[in-house]
């Protein structure tokens, strides 16, 4: 349960840290660049012993690492356009409520067993989820940008599989915290690229303070992924029972940190999300 529990840690720093970076008028597509480069020296740095010979005789993963890589960057750089065009509320949604597809898919690739009580568990996040990340705003929505909700909604969701997938079916010889540093720092490299583009253009203009903030995501971010991947098989549980946890304990303690340190409004339709988020995580604790 330890793995399982740090990883909620690791992704409620994430969600102090873009805080921050709002407050500090840190560039987060720069930041994000170099995290990915500080998570993945972080993974190699301290996993490097568990390197074998044996993950090149057998490298299927190889693909994986790149379809990692191109949805965390992907997914991130669609999420700030997002942000821009159809708003903070209705993008945060989109991304959360992606753990539907997520949760299928593992369901369905697993044949794992639904009980009534799991259904319920599973059914009291969704509405945990919702309720905690809507806006009490009216948030207008872009017509032509609806799609990216779509991608974002269905690249998440794909982005949590394919994690799972990988770890359950492809990683013979590769340990996940390897596998987690590679796709990360391919990650960084495709990023850099845009970046460097963006820079020849005149558009941006990389910040020592962005580099730092970067530095200091990075190491949360990896160990964020790199847990979840080592919860699957540390908890006991099913692996869509995993998932559906982390992503509502994170929402559960992200909100309750907004409420303390920042101020955030606690409005009764908040608070009830965040109490079917606690039933939900209890209800799915004890459905295994």
């Amino acid at each position: 349960m330890i793995p399982l529990y740090l990883s909620i840690f690791s992704s409620t720093i994430i969600f102090v840290l873009f805080k921050l970076f709002k407050k500090y008028q840190i560039d987060t597509f720069q930041a994000i660049v170099f995290n990915y480069f500080t998570a993945a020296i972080c993974g190699i740095g301290l996993y490097h012993e568990e390197w074998s010979s044996k993950a090149m005789e057998s490298p299927s993963w190889i693909p994986f690492v790149f379809i990692s890589a191109a949805l965390f960057i992907g997914l991130f750089f669609l999420m700030g356009k997002s942000t821009q065009e159809n708003g903070v509320a209705s993008t945060s949604i989109a991304v959360k409520m992606s753990m539907a597809i997520s949760l299928l898919l593992i369901i369905i690739a697993y044949s794992e067993k639904l009980t009534l009580l799991k259904v319920l568990g599973i059914c009291m996040a969704f509405i945990g989820v919702y309720l905690v990340s809507i806006n009490s705003q009216k948030n207008k929505i872009n017509s032509n940008s609806k799609w990216m909700l779509v991608f974002l909604f269905f690249g998440s969701g794909t982005l949590d599989f394919t994690l799972n997938y990988v770890q359950n079916n492809e990683l013979n010889h590769l340990s996940s915290s390897l596998f987690s540093a590679f796709g990360l720092g391919l990650a960084g490299v495709f990023g850099s690229v845009i970046l460097l583009i963006n820079v020849f253009r005149g558009k941006a203009k990389i910040k020592l303070q962005n580099i730092i903030a970067g530095i200091v995501l990075g190491i949360p971010n990896y160990f964020s992924i790199y847990l979840l991947m080592l919860s699957y098989h540390s908890t006991g549980w099913d692996d869509s029972t995993v998932l559906a946890v982390t992503n509502v304990g994170v929402v559960l303690v992200s909100a309750i940190i907004g409420f303390t340190f920042f101020k955030e409004n606690a409005t009764k339709r908040k608070i009830f999300g965040l109490a079917a988020a606690i039933i939900s995580i209890l209800i799915l604790s004890i459905s295994n």
